[in-house]
């Protein structure tokens, strides 16, 4: 399972490894049933504190992506978990659009962007 942590995004690294893992399973990258790696290994694996993992673990849970089984360590459970409330589908697009505006970006290259970006997720998906 790859993560790769940005030390320069401004999200917590929880957050990222929340994000990645979110990524990886609607991508089907890591499929139902699937264990992930323990906290500890995972921690170790990425350079970071035990508990960023398992906050990271436990937002997913909350989520109903994981599982998590003390002694026998997370699983994949779901890959449709959220809501299809448009509403709040559209929030943090919203967010995300307004963020690639206010760097500068062009509709063309916020286009673009979101183009590779579902591509790359459908890519797996099919």
């Amino acid at each position: 399972m790859l993560i790769i942590i940005d030390q320069n995004d401004s999200r917590p690294i929880y957050q990222q490894i929340a994000d990645e893992i979110r990524f990886l399973i609607a991508r089907g990258e890591l499929m139902e049933n699937t264990p992930l790696p323990a906290v500890r290994q995972l921690a170790g694996d990425l350079g970071v504190n035990l508990n960023t993992v398992a906050i990271a673990y436990r937002e997913l849970q909350n989520e109903g992506l994981l599982a998590i089984k003390h002694g026998a360590g997370a699983v994949v459970v779901s890959r449709t978990t959220l809501e299809k409330d448009e509403i709040s589908l559209r929030k943090p697009l919203r967010s995300a659009l307004a963020n690639m505006f206010l760097a500068g970006l062009s509709w063309a290259e916020i286009m673009n962007l979101v183009v590779d970006e579902m591509r790359g997720l459908l890519r797996e998906t099919r």
